[in-house]
């Protein structure tokens, strides 16, 4: 008996029965989606940090024999133990430690450094690795929470899949308390009731979950895939390679069949509590509790604003979900937009746009003074190279007296009120700070007959002047000259040891530096001087950072391919004396946006899927409440509704279903803006001129679509209604 009545109830709600199917394949197609990328994209993470920094995951250091690894290995949860030979430099060996079992490394190591004699501070772990995994140090107060911070937006988007199927099966079987009360009058157990319901559950949702869940697979799979293609080109980023672990399908398929199994348990049980007569009684029609005048609704759209802001307010628990994912999806895409155009216009005010012409191919030659740097062969010799640069950057400190201010800076409130903190006056002295970039002699000449001086070799120019922090922001800065310039000699004292300076001759005071990719201190004397002087004056300073630099300006007009080929010949050039890093400019900008792309498909994927749960719960909401609308329309055109009015009311309901999310992300968005456009002192015209309206309207239009066809399809069959069938009390069918 209830096989054939769930097979006849199915085929004559076909509406309904079509609601549910489609919530648990879309449910089952994103939850497989989102945790086989979750997966994927924890797998990729670690492969990183093992290929940067190793998978080890204890560490000890010490002085060890034979004996000394054996004790290590004895230990229980010990699976394997390795010398490193790179890091290891006589008889101090640093030894790496595997674990069977992670989560007690914390336990163990204090353990083994006990048995070997040593310090705990001779330990050492790997957080990275171990925080991937979840396994955090216990007396750590601030433990790192991005895994978990992950693990919660996967919790949340899940719960809104699942409720998905919840709501969808909600909406069905509460529209037959009716039926089922009739059929506890006579005789019908709560069991029997609760099998009829778990019975069809079982049969619509079995294969929509299996399917559901094998495409989102196959989506993960095709994601990875073109999230590899468009990183393809960024340097230093290794492909992924699709992973899938059978507990993702055993997970999906048991939390989406969980899912259904308790929506469907749910009005069972809430209709064993009702006696047959009340059951009989209820009516499957969605009311008020308490009825609200729509006045917004009523005031725009006449009685039919009022009946469907009813209509809304009884259902609003049912769209609680939708109309929270469609404002999350609303408001994360506006916010990431407005967010990815304000830093393309910060990035290329402070990187691109600042040194669009200060270089082409900058190369770092590590560990390399440049006082034993030789070259084999010209670098402008090359084709293609219009100019190019040694240097190497150093720090000093320059004392000046107080009356050497500029009177632009004492016109301002003195130097404590433009540099604040970052200087300090002692005995009629200020201390500055005196960063120096030691050029190659030729390029140091070059540089003094740009500034119209004599060509001198044995003294410094000074960049001379001073962030104007009082009527200028970091966005767009103005300077004032820092000193008096009628000094012919500056002071350099050595930042490393106490007593050392030099007295250096000032060739000229300049108010541009040279073309460099280099940003200079707000509140210093920045010094350019030659490679002869700093051999003279080394000795007193010292402190040379460990690198130099080549920085190479190509000729106007010049092709990626080109500063390839650039890059390629000062490579042969640099030989194998040197271990150095290269890049170019061209190749850097395209990797930034390549970056920046990966960032906007990961954010956009996920406002995607936002909106995507929201307009199928919208869909699933829709269509289930087919049935239990019929009555109430075909109410109202018994008192002279015409279809037209219906129509309108479904337009209005739609319209407020998709325009609340816009109006509560709205203010927000605006506010949002407002407050990153201040805290990045950035123009506000400026980002006005670039704001991404277009992509915003398309988003907006498609919510508005979506909900609109979904009240399309659950409207259609109602306005075609037959009266007397619509108002009929339903039985059986």
């Amino acid at each position: 008996m209830w096989k054939n009545y769930s097979a006849e109830f199915m085929k004559q709600n076909r509406a309904s029965s079509i609601s549910v199917v489609i919530a648990a394949f879309i449910s089952a197609l994103f939850l497989s989606l989102l945790c086989c990328l979750a997966y994927n994209f924890w797998t990729y993470e670690i492969e990183s940090i093992v290929l940067e920094e190793g998978d080890w995951q204890g560490r000890i250091t010490g002085t060890f024999e034979e004996k000394d690894i054996t004790i290590i290995e004895s230990f229980a949860n010990v699976e394997k133990v390795k010398i490193n030979e790179e890091l290891s430099e006589g008889k101090n060996m640093v030894v790496d430690i595997y674990f069977q079992n992670m989560k007690s490394i914390y336990q163990d190591m204090p353990l083994i450094a006990e048995q070997l004699g040593l310090d705990e501070t001779d330990l050492c772990y790997h957080e990275m690795l171990l925080s991937r995994y979840m396994v955090n140090d216990p007396q750590d107060e601030n433990p790192p929470l991005l895994m978990m911070f992950y693990l919660g937006i996967l919790l949340m988007v899940s719960l809104s899949l699942i409720l998905i199927i919840h709501n969808s099966f909600a909406v069905s079987m509460n529209a037959r308390v009716h039926q089922f009360g009739i059929f506890s009058s006579i005789g019908a157990t709560p069991s029997q009731i609760r099998f009829c319901l778990i019975q069809e559950a079982v049969v619509l949702c079995t294969v929509p979950i299996l399917i559901g869940s094998l495409i989102g697979i196959a989506v993960s799979y095709v994601t990875i895939q073109a999230v590899n293609w468009i990183g393809a080109e960024v340097i230093g980023r290794h492909e992924a390679v699709f992973q899938y672990h059978p507990l993702i399908f055993v997970v999906t398929v048991f939390v989406s069949a969980l899912t259904v199994l308790i929506s469907a348990w749910i009005p069972a049980r809430k209709l064993s509590k009702l006696t047959p007569l009340q059951a009989i009684q209820g009516t499957d029609e969605l009311c008020l509790k308490r009825k609200k005048h729509s006045r917004i609704l009523s005031m725009l759209f006449g009685i039919e604003g009022e009946l469907a802001g009813n209509a809304l307010k009884a259902q609003k628990k049912a769209f609680r979900t939708s109309t929270l994912s469609l404002t999350l999806s609303f408001l994360s895409f506006t916010l990431m937009l407005c967010f990815f155009t304000l830093s393309g216009i910060s990035t290329n005010h402070t990187y691109f746009e600042r040194y669009q012409n200060a270089w082409d191919v900058m190369v770092t030659v590590q560990d390399t003074d440049i006082r034993n740097f030789v070259l084999d062969g010209s670098m402008e010799n090359l084709q293609g190279v219009e100019s190019s640069i040694v240097y190497q950057k150093t720090a000093a400190i320059c004392p000046i007296e107080v009356d050497t201010i500029s009177d632009e800076v004492i016109n301002l409130g003195g130097l404590e009120a433009v540099a604040s903190s970052s200087v300090h006056e002692e005995n009629g002295m200020y201390k500055v700070k005196a960063p120096i970039v030691v050029m190659d002699d030729e390029s140091f000449a070059k540089y003094c007959s740009q500034l119209g001086i004599q060509v001198k070799l044995d003294g410094s120019i000074i960049l001379n002047r001073i962030w104007d922090s009082i009527n200028s922001n970091f966005r767009y800065k103005e300077y004032v000259p820092f000193v008096r310039e009628d000094a012919d000699t500056i002071t350099l004292q050595s930042v490393e040891q106490e007593g050392k300076e030099a007295e250096v001759p000032v060739l000229a005071y300049a108010q541009e530096p040279p073309v460099l990719r280099e940003e200079y201190e707000n509140y210093a004397l920045v010094q350019f001087i030659s490679f002869s002087l700093w051999n003279q004056i080394y000795g007193q300073l010292g402190g040379a950072e460990t690198d130099l630099y080549i920085r190479v300006l190509a000729e106007d007009g010049a092709t990626l391919d080109e500063l390839n080929t650039l890059e390629t010949e000062l490579s042969v050039m640099l030989g194998q004396d040197y271990v150095f890093e290269m890049e170019n400019r061209i190749q850097e900008r395209l990797d930034n946006d390549n970056m920046i792309q990966g960032y906007m498909l990961i954010v956009g994927a996920i406002c995607f899927l936002l909106t995507l749960i929201g307009i199928a719960n919208v869909f699933s909401n829709t269509l289930g409440f087919l049935h239990q609308r019929r009555r109430e329309f075909a109410r109202y055109l018994s008192i002279g509704m015409t279809p037209v009015g219906m129509r309108k009311m479904f337009c209005i309901e739609a319209l407020v279903i998709a325009g609340r999310p816009l109006l509560i992300t709205l203010p927000i968005t605006v506010i949002s803006v407002s407050l990153m456009i201040t805290a990045s002192y950035l123009d506000p015209a400026e980002f006005l001129a670039n704001v991404p309206v277009m992509p915003v309207i398309l988003f907006i239009l498609a919510i508005f679509g979506f909900v609109s066809l979904a009240y399309y399809m659950g409207g259609k069959k109602i306005v075609r209604d037959n009266l007397s069938d619509a108002l009929r009390n339903d039985s059986i069918s």
